[in-house]
């Protein structure tokens, strides 16, 4: 390794260390009531800021209190982030090639492996709620946004990283600023093998990529087009989504659709299929989690008339408002 690319490991294990004293990430909530907003703070070894009165809140919503010594995240990860600050000190120190790409796979699998967890988390809480809350919405979910803006009833909703996640993004960056030149220099000088911690790191990111477009993709209201019916879809209460094997996503403007181009191409190989979700902010939710509801009062853009949800309490609650009826995946 070239000294100005250990200087910069070493100094990202001493930023590492900092990361233990400060903010990784904060959500704010800002409503009429308090104009001065709101602030949760998460810390590597626990939460702060105005985390009382949030529970409160959250309370009338039958949302679970949060607290520090439910999250086991909180004992184990200030040994991860000194662990990792030691590892980059000592690549730093010792100059081994192989040692950092090795080092540079292992920290890349624990800020993907982190922020799945902070999601994880964040559905928890706000999709498992108390069904005797003081405050009940139909369809409504409280979970805020992995990062960006996020209405939830009356608050806005904001997760950003603090201090301690821009560390960690600085240190990443400054980490391909080492590995890059490494690279370059190995496909100037045309070897054929490429080191085990190389394949690794590739293999990983190609990993990522993949799992990434399996996922269902947002359906653009008036500019996204029925894969079937080529219509622009126009009511984001009834969108539908097929993901093929091959990664494919083709969007419909309702389960009607989606259903007349499957049986008019029966060799099309399904990986997943979604369904929008009738309420709430009309998330795309799998085939396995849908509850459909059948009523002419529904009036879907292609007569279908057929709504998904994601909660039981929802669907019955419009089952009784519409006169609907509930149906099989099969029966629709």
């Amino acid at each position: 390794m070239q000294i100005w690319a250990r200087i910069i490991l070493a100094f990202c294990g001493a930023a590492l260390i900092a990361v233990l004293f400060v903010p990784i990430w904060r959500i704010d909530l800002d409503a009429p009531q308090y104009p001065e907003g709101l602030r949760m703070l998460i810390y590597a070894k626990g939460l702060a800021g105005n985390v009382d009165i949030i529970n409160g809140l959250n309370h009338y919503i039958g949302m679970k209190t949060l607290h520090s010594k439910d999250f086991i995240e909180f004992t184990v990860l200030p040994y991860l982030i000194g662990i990792f600050a030691f590892l980059f000190l000592g690549v730093a120190a010792m100059g081994n090639r192989k040692l950092m790409f090795t080092l540079f796979a292992l920290f890349v699998s624990f800020g993907v492996l982190a922020m799945v967890d902070f999601w994880r988390w964040e559905y928890n809480y706000g999709h498992n709620l108390n069904p005797e809350a003081a405050i009940i919405v139909p369809g409504m979910t409280y979970q805020p946004p992995l990062i960006g803006y996020k209405q939830l009833l009356n608050f806005g909703a904001y997760s950003v990283p603090d201090i301690g996640g821009w560390i960690f993004v600085s240190v990443g960056v400054l980490f391909v600023v080492c590995i890059v030149p490494d690279i370059v220099m190995a496909k100037k000088r045309r070897k054929r093998s490429i080191p085990v911690a190389g394949v690794a790191v590739a293999s990983l990111i190609m990993l990522f990529l993949l799992s990434c477009n399996t996922a269902p993709e947002a359906i653009k209201i008036g500019s996204d087009q029925c894969q079937f019916c080529k219509m622009s879809i126009s009511d984001r209460r009834f969108g539908a989504e097929i993901i093929t094997t091959k990664g494919k996503v083709l969007k419909f403007d309702e389960g009607h659709c989606m259903h007349q181009y499957l049986d008019a191409n029966i060799n099309t190989e399904v990986k997943s299929i979604y369904l929008t979700d009738f309420c709430g902010s009309n998330e795309l939710i799998p085939k396995q989690k849908c509850r459909l509801l059948k009523s002419v009062d529904l009036r879907s853009p292609m007569g279908g008339n057929v709504a998904a949800f994601s909660i039981e309490d929802s669907m019955k609650y419009y089952a009784q408002t519409l006169n609907g009826t509930v149906i099989s995946w099969e029966e629709m």
